[in-house]
């Protein structure tokens, strides 16, 4: 019985060492580049991967004026999507015909419970900036005055400086 387990050790003992021996073996026929460490930094060859542009020589599109310069004439080009670019444009363009108004910006430069209160803000706007129409909204239960309709943020934003002055509430509002 000692012999028997004497041989079973053996035996596994052998199996481990071959084991651990091919092992070792294939690690050191393994080209380890992708993964190679120089000083502690992770390094990698990617170029093979790159695309590689074409080159065309084709200079038949070229010619050189008389002063100096070379000038080429018109390339079609070799990957347009135009065709795609109209259809998403027309898609675009029939929900904008579509659509009865657009969304801008406007200055709130009262909003309030009071009639007379707004009526008085506009006054004094039309007073101090004559330049700028401002109109009177009841949206219930208040009343709102607001001024321009500008298409964009930066264009409000020219005016709201100088109406900021006069009214210290004015803010800028989606409309």
């Amino acid at each position: 019985m000692h012999r028997d387990r004497l041989i079973m050790q053996q035996t596994r003992f052998s199996f481990f060492t071959i084991l651990i021996a091919i092992v070792l073996a294939s690690c050191a026929t393994h080209k380890s580049t992708p993964t190679a460490t120089h000083g502690g930094k992770y390094s990698e060859d990617l170029s093979v991967w790159r695309p590689k542009p074409e080159t065309v020589v084709d200079n038949t599109n070229t010619t050189i004026t008389s002063d100096g310069r070379k000038q080429t004439s018109f390339v079609v080009p070799k990957y347009a999507v135009n065709k795609q670019i109209d259809v998403v444009l027309d898609s675009m363009d029939r929900y904008n015909l579509s659509r009865k108004y657009i969304e801008g910006f406007t200055i709130q430069i009262y909003t309030g419970l009071k009639r007379e209160d707004a009526l008085a803000a506009k006054k004094q706007l039309s007073s101090s900036l004559p330049d700028l129409d401002a109109e009177v909204q009841y949206v219930q239960p208040n009343f709102r005055v607001k001024v321009g309709k500008y298409y964009n943020r930066l264009d409000a934003q020219q005016d709201y400086s100088e109406v900021k002055q006069y009214f210290s509430s004015a803010i800028i509002v989606p409309d």
